[in-house]
């Protein structure tokens, strides 16, 4: 099973982060063309959907394909668009996943890696040795 591994020295205090390419989803590559962007991403076991930040869908060029009122630990039915996207992870697993984006103020991060996303793999938080382990 592919996977990606990390050792961060503060984990408890700077989060599960992995380097991962964001780029328009498979229904529209062809359209768009091969577009990507390298994104700081948070696995965030709390986020029910993948989240990106708010400038990164015009970036790559792509277009809404729905919408949704969402709930936030600041706000309560907060409307954010949502877009076709790929994500491609360190181990060179590709993912396809409706994206939803929203404001990510004042983080060090261009996007959230929701349950959405995590339910097709494994997630190993390992506190003691500031390490954890995604694998799908």
């Amino acid at each position: 099973m592919p996977h990606v591994s990390s050792q961060i020295s503060d984990l408890e205090s700077i989060g599960p982060l992995l380097d991962v390419v964001i780029s328009p989803g498979k229904s529209a590559l062809g359209v768009l063309g091969p577009t990507t962007r390298k994104a700081v991403a948070l696995i965030d076991t709390g986020a029910v959907c993948t989240v990106v930040k708010t400038g990164i869908a015009a970036a790559l060029g792509l277009k809404p394909i729905g919408g949704v009122y969402i709930n936030t630990p600041s706000s309560t039915q907060h409307f954010c668009y949502e877009y076709a996207a790929r994500i491609l992870f360190p181990n060179q697993v590709v993912v396809d996943q409706v994206v939803i984006e929203a404001p990510l103020k004042d983080q060090p991060i261009d996007c959230l890696i929701g349950r959405d996303i995590l339910r097709h793999g494994i997630f190993v938080y390992v506190g003691p040795q500031n390490s954890f382990t995604l694998s799908f």
